[in-house]
């Protein structure tokens, strides 16, 4: 488990393709490594990684062809900037909200502007996952834990205070970057939670949709 306080902004120091899937070689820059082994988590742009070799300037992990397909990793280029976060530690402050690590889907900046010193995002979630994103709720964005500042159909906004932009690869994002998104995992046990008896029966599809809540008296 995460918080979406990032830690550090690394680098990817080379790629190369395992049967299929891919071996990520990545620098870490300023993160702290001396409490890191072999096994560990770390979380890179919000993609939770296992460490299966720290060569001494950052670690090296495999990434299956299901994380592949679910996030921004694939597009990724050696010498791309990259969030970083060590796992969770029980004694450690939750700065921001439970991150799990485990992609959602890939959102799609769609404009940048500034607004005294902070710098506002339009991001477009896919259609699938908007259900999931509030105003004033918690979204993470490559592993950093924001606030929605507002909601329109499947677009959200956010407002970023120059510290994050400084400490974190928000600095490249620009209309047309992607970037990864885990929405609240609250949202997402609520929504089985709904379901009631009837979740063994359903099909992968989420199963709450307008006539499910007209159906169990959530709506009239």
């Amino acid at each position: 488990m995460f918080t979406g306080i990032i830690e550090a902004v690394g680098s990817i120091r080379a790629m190369e393709a395992r049967g299929g899937d891919m071996r990520l070689h990545i620098a870490t820059g300023k993160l702290d490594l001396s409490d890191v082994k072999l096994g560990d988590s770390i979380a890179t742009n919000g993609v939770c990684l296992t460490a299966v070799a720290l060569p001494g300037d950052g670690f090296v992990a495999d990434v299956s062809t299901e994380t592949l397909t679910r996030s921004t990793l694939k597009g990724l280029k050696v010498g791309a900037a990259v969030n970083l976060e060590k796992a969770l530690m029980p004694q450690s402050r939750l700065g921001g909200h439970i991150v799990s690590g485990h992609v959602d889907g890939i959102g799609e900046v769609v404009s940048r502007e500034t607004s005294a010193r902070a710098v506002l995002f339009r991001i477009k979630a896919p259609n699938e996952l908007a259900k999931y994103i509030a105003e004033k709720g918690s979204i993470t964005t490559d592993g950093i834990s924001l606030t929605v500042n507002g909601v329109h159909g499947a677009e959200f906004d956010l407002t970023i205070v120059p510290h994050t932009v400084q400490e974190t690869n928000i600095a490249g994002w620009k209309p047309g970057t992607t970037i990864n998104l885990e929405v609240d995992v609250i949202a997402r046990y609520l929504e089985r939670l709904l379901l009631g008896e009837k979740a063994a029966d359903a099909k992968g599809d989420g199963g709450i949709s307008m006539a499910f809540l007209a159906e169990n008296g959530f709506m009239k």
